[in-house]
């Protein structure tokens, strides 16, 4: 299923900017930023949650806010992308 991620993070302590770094980070070990607050993530629900649990354990409910849009696994027809920042294939091979 694609899910994306956005997350707000308060940075004006050094505490803040610290988890920044850290959600940025989860997202990427699951998925492609597509934006500087937005990740897509190809993800089965068992990963999903997964992740879901780390960041919650990341963030400061008080002062961040993430957000999960589930888009499921017809997501193809439901993202429309316009302008220059072309991102690649979540389903292509991956050649390490």
């Amino acid at each position: 299923m694609m899910m994306i991620i956005t997350y707000d993070v308060n940075t004006e302590t050094a505490a803040g900017r610290k988890r920044l770094r850290k959600v940025a980070k989860q997202c990427q070990n699951y998925g492609q930023r597509v934006q500087n607050s937005v990740f897509e993530c190809i993800i089965d629900p068992a990963l999903f949650k997964i992740l879901r649990n780390e960041l919650i354990q990341i963030m400061d409910a008080e002062k961040d806010s993430i957000r999960f849009y589930n888009l499921g696994n017809k997501w193809k027809n439901r993202i429309e992308h316009v302008g220059t920042k072309h991102t690649m294939n979540l389903e292509d091979s991956l050649i390490v």
